[in-house]
């Protein structure tokens, strides 16, 4: 049995969601969703969106105990003169959250991920709103 069997098999978050497939279906929803919001589009105007969309899968599901170590930059380094805003930052949470709950995942789980965003807003967030 792989990794991933395993992963699926148990009851972790992320086998609770549906794995690997749906987290990528949850980042693609969310990155339509950041991209269509006039106050975020500009933040990546100059993105690889999909390497970006790569580093927040790993990120997810490695977040929600799935068999993916997060090897992407440190969040402070990866954001460090994007000037984002807490408002920016408020936005990139609602987007998340819609997509997540649009995909079913349980409020228990978005609840949890909603805490990991409060406890690292201040490695990403550096400007005043």
């Amino acid at each position: 049995m792989t990794d991933v069997d395993t992963a699926l098999n148990e009851e972790t978050p992320y086998a609770r969601v549906g794995g690997g497939s749906a987290v990528r279906v949850v980042v693609d929803r969310f990155y339509e969703l950041v991209i269509a919001d006039p106050q975020l589009a500009p933040y990546f105007a100059n993105a690889d969106l999909p390497t970006l969309k790569q580093h927040q899968v790993h990120l997810i599901s490695h977040l929600l105990g799935g068999p993916v170590e997060y090897t992407g930059r440190e969040l402070r380094d990866a954001h460090v003169g994007l000037n984002i805003t807490h408002e920016a930052y408020a936005l990139v949470t609602k987007h998340l959250v819609a997509a997540l709950t649009e995909a079913g995942v349980p409020d228990d789980i978005i609840a949890t991920l909603g805490g990991t965003l409060v406890a690292v807003e201040p490695d990403i967030v550096s400007q005043e709103s």
